[in-house]
């Protein structure tokens, strides 16, 4: 059991990462009605990717690898923790922008987005995608032990 755990959790995070990169991809280019339901779209698996991650996570903590009182006292695990949500806080932005186009595409049209309101959504998708990238360190040095005080 412990290994499917960990499998979803890898499933989770690889596709938490694949979406990212998705939307990172369709915010570079000029708005379209396609690229706008893509978005939405990417940004609903995102979430649900990272629920999964957040649940999965938790369970392998409190039930299942190396216990608890390891991850507590693991920098690296703090790290990865802190990184996760930050990558949250960053997206809700983004989020938030995407939900408001519902309308808009319903009724067949391009939402309407300020340039500047692209330019910052970039900016967060590129913050979160390094975000992403440093969580990924912490998550092999965690694996390997490194930075554990226990």
């Amino acid at each position: 059991m412990p290994s499917f755990v960990a499998f979803l959790h890898h499933v989770a995070a690889f596709a938490l990462v694949a979406a990212l990169v998705l939307e990172f991809v369709l915010v570079r280019d000029e708005l379209t009605l396609a690229s706008a339901r893509r978005l939405r779209a990417t940004d609903a698996v995102f979430g649900l990717s990272a629920g999964l991650v957040l649940v999965v996570g938790l369970l392998r903590v409190f039930y299942f690898d190396k216990g608890v009182d390891y991850y507590l006292h693991s920098v690296p695990f703090h790290a990865k923790v802190s990184l996760f949500l930050l990558i949250a806080i960053l997206s809700i932005y983004p989020t938030i922008v995407f939900f408001t186009w519902k309308r808009p595409l319903a009724q067949g049209q391009i939402p309407h987005v300020a340039p500047a309101k692209l330019r910052s959504i970039r900016a967060l998708l590129h913050f979160e995608l390094v975000a992403v990238v440093l969580l990924i360190l912490c998550a092999a040095l965690m694996a390997r032990g490194v930075g554990y005080s226990g």
